[in-house]
């Protein structure tokens, strides 16, 4: 079975391709000036991109892991994700708190998602 890579870099590709299921890199916001809603519509753009890119959509995600700086946005990040999740396509998920190295960055999202 063979496995794509998409935007590799030294470190890190932002997505692998593998038997039908697409698994996504950490997401994080560029711009790190935005409160916690702005960095995970900004976050979840890319991960719009990037699954279209694979052949997918937000409707096919099986999995996602959210990491938030302070759990005390939870329910800023919550009403963002709520905002773009689309009804009956929420996928099973898991939310904790994380020290990042950039204190600006509030999210990181990780998703894997069923190809179309």
């Amino acid at each position: 079975m063979n496995i794509t890579r998409l935007h590799i870099g030294d470190t890190l590709s932002e997505v692998a391709i593998h038997n039908g299921t697409v698994y996504l890199a950490g997401q994080i916001a560029e711009d790190t000036t935005q409160n916690i809603q702005g960095q995970t519509r900004e976050v979840l753009g890319h991960i719009d991109r990037l699954l279209a890119e694979a052949g997918s959509d937000k409707t096919r995600i099986l999995s996602c892991q959210i990491f938030v700086a302070d759990v005390k946005d939870f329910d800023g990040m919550n009403e963002a994700w709520n905002e773009w999740v689309p009804e009956g396509h929420t996928p099973p998920r898991a939310t904790v708190g994380a020290q990042f190295p950039d204190p600006k960055r509030l999210v990181e999202i990780i998703v894997v998602a069923a190809s179309s």
